[in-house]
């Protein structure tokens, strides 16, 4: 029953659910829409053409003005036996076994002097660093530096989250993760005229605000052990250099960046340029001497050298320029096939009111 108050008006009226009448909850703001015509479009196309195409071309020049040298030493020979190849010797062990390390040189020939500032790069082909599993293999509190236990890292690390020492010692892995134990292991230099040894530079190759950030030291190394992969070497002497070891080993901060697609490269090495190779790599023949320790083949992988400089658009990547050239040209193509069928077939404006005799011409 609905109780009265003195007014007269009941307490469960209904509230009405009409919106209130101003302009922007009724829909009566003013407002803009474009309308297309020939005369708006066409400039539009022809401008977006004109624009494109030369931009396209300055990238696709400044893209090919970048020198790039890349050595696939995948097969390379045995220097103790050059009846096999690295890569057969490897898998003739087995995925399962790590550690064996085999020689071999690679020669090549630079063309061309490359000017400063020359990066070599390391790259493999038809590894997916992009896999779900893989790329959540790891814990990032663990390489910030945190205090870290076998009973807080990530569960994602399995099955590389602990390791036996023997049947009654488990201990956690530095680092932990699959990302991790699979980190890149071939070690690489370069010789010019089989006579002076190329200087490589191993810092300064990560991103900055990766190294200062993500990746740091713990107090402690006590009580963890290696990944299976990395054999006898302990994360804490991975270099000699006190900066550069650890967590903060910048080959480990590019490794655990993972790729977006399984064809990728890393940066490796930067040259050092000093002394013949102070203002270039000059041309000439070179030596590429590797101990190969990584096998790709049981995955139809690849590896590769890659020696390059930069510009400042970055390496050599032509898509860019032929991305802007092609847009350019459909634009231009498009204006021209628009303004033939507007003059075809466009319809004539109507006649001026102004014209508009009403005793010659009917409505």
């Amino acid at each position: 029953m609905a109780i009265c108050t003195p007014g007269g008006q009941s307490d469960d009226k209904e509230t009405s659910k009409k919106p209130k009448d101003t302009k922007f909850k009724q829909q009566k703001l003013p407002a803009w829409q474009p309308i297309l015509t020939a005369g708006t479009v066409l400039p539009a196309f022809f401008a977006i053409g004109i624009a494109f195409i030369p931009l396209g071309i300055a990238l696709l020049v400044t893209s090919n003005g970048v020198m790039e040298k890349v050595i696939d030493y995948t097969f390379c020979y045995d220097k103790s036996d050059t009846s096999s190849t690295c890569a057969s010797k490897l898998e003739s062990l087995g995925t399962n076994v790590s550690g064996h390390v085999c020689y071999c040189e690679v020669t090549f020939t630079l063309d061309e002097d490359f000017p400063k500032d020359v990066y070599m790069y390391y790259g493999l082909s038809n590894y997916y660093q992009n896999h779900r599993r893989y790329v959540r293999s790891r814990d990032d509190n663990q390489i910030h530096g945190d205090t870290v236990s076998a009973s807080t890292l990530n569960s994602d690390c399995e099955p590389y989250r602990t390791k036996y020492i023997s049947s009654s010692d488990s201990r956690p892995i530095a680092p932990c993760g699959a990302i991790a134990n699979s980190l890149f292991n071939d070690s690489i230099a370069v010789e010019f005229s089989s006579s002076e040894n190329i200087s490589l530079i191993a810092t300064g190759i990560a991103w900055f605000s990766d190294k200062q950030d993500k990746f740091n030291n713990p107090p402690s190394w006590n009580g963890f052990t290696n990944p299976p992969n990395w054999n006898d070497k302990y994360v804490y002497n991975l270099s000699s250099e006190a900066n550069n070891n650890g967590y903060i080993n910048e080959d480990l901060i590019v490794w655990m960046r993972t790729a977006a697609l399984p064809n990728f490269r890393k940066l490796y090495r930067k040259i050092n340029h000093v002394g013949t190779f102070a203002e270039r790599l000059p041309k000439g023949n070179y030596k590429l001497m590797v101990d190969y320790a990584y096998p790709v083949t049981s995955f139809d992988g690849k590896k590769s050298i890659i020696l390059t400089n930069t510009s400042w658009l970055g390496g050599k990547n032509p898509f860019l320029g032929i991305a802007y050239i092609v847009t350019g040209c459909l634009c231009v193509l498009l204006g021209v096939v628009f303004l033939v069928i507007h003059i075809k077939y466009g319809k004539n404006p109507a006649t001026p009111i102004d014209n508009f005799d009403p005793e010659t011409e009917s409505i």
